[in-house]
């Protein structure tokens, strides 16, 4: 694979990840949307999807790591880290691309969102500190472009996505790779895509499940930049979290395989 061909495999692919899986976070967050209030099972399905397809389409040319972690563990497993940086800057430049688009899909829903004044405050709203010192962290849609803790604490919360990403890990290591080895095959795209369903369903209630670095911190970046009426923080005091804590679990799924599996 040529530097390109990793390039726009990546960009591709995870635009396409969190276009999906950020727009199910949309589809269920906003109140003009029709699918609001699905659920927690909506969204985990949804993200599981995203993987699918995502995968699907970028692993002709990427070998569809589409994740920093992924990436750092075939490295250490592989040896080869020369397009490392390749892989990285095309997964955190096409999540920021994903993250804007279902910012332009659910345009009307965000303004329509951000200005009712439940949502955001005024007569009628709730009004209390603790409301408020939330807000300032996290604002009202930050959740559908980057992940977040319901109990803030930095030890528990870097826990729960470094094992989350250990069992996210080991499963694309062990059952995930094409023949060559450089990345996911057809089988495992499916088999990595009910992964993410599983980790959902039984780890992601803690963190929201970021297992990935770049699916966090892209459409973090993106919820700074855009022009959201009253969209509150970014939380960036909590966004350091859901980068380290997958990146060290990669590293130590890698370091699992290499002593027992390979």
């Amino acid at each position: 694979m040529s530097s390109s061909d990793i390039f726009i495999g990546e960009t591709i692919g995870t635009a396409i990840l969190i276009l999906l899986g950020g727009g199910v976070c949309a589809a269920v967050t906003l109140k003009a949307s029709k699918a609001r209030n699905a659920g927690w099972l909506a969204i985990t399905f949804g993200w599981g999807f995203a993987v699918l397809t995502a995968v699907y389409t970028s692993a002709p040319l990427s070998g569809a790591h589409l994740n920093p972690a992924v990436t750092l563990a075939l490295a250490i497993k592989d040896g080869g880290w020369s397009n490392v940086p390749i892989y990285w800057a095309g997964q955190l430049f096409g999540a920021m691309i994903g993250a804007a688009l279902v910012w332009v899909v659910y345009y009307g829903q965000f303004q329509a969102h951000l200005t009712d004044r439940e949502i955001v405050g005024g007569p009628g709203a709730q009004d209390t500190k603790a409301v408020e010192a939330q807000e300032a962290q996290a604002g009202p849609v930050l959740g559908i472009f980057s992940t977040g803790p319901e109990i803030r604490n930095a030890v528990m919360n870097l826990a729960t996505e470094i094992i989350g990403t250990i069992v996210l890990v080991l499963a694309v290591l062990t059952q995930g790779l094409n023949d060559k080895g450089n990345g996911l095959g057809t089988l495992g795209a499916l088999i990595t895509a009910l992964v993410v369903v599983s980790i959902g369903l039984s780890l992601g209630g803690p963190t929201g499940y970021a297992i990935n670095p770049a699916r966090d911190l892209g459409p973090r970046i993106v919820h700074a930049l855009l022009p959201l009426p009253n969209k509150g923080g970014s939380d960036w005091g909590y966004a350091w979290i859901p980068v380290v804590g997958p990146l060290i679990g990669g590293a130590i799924a890698a370091g699992i395989y290499n002593v027992a599996f390979a």
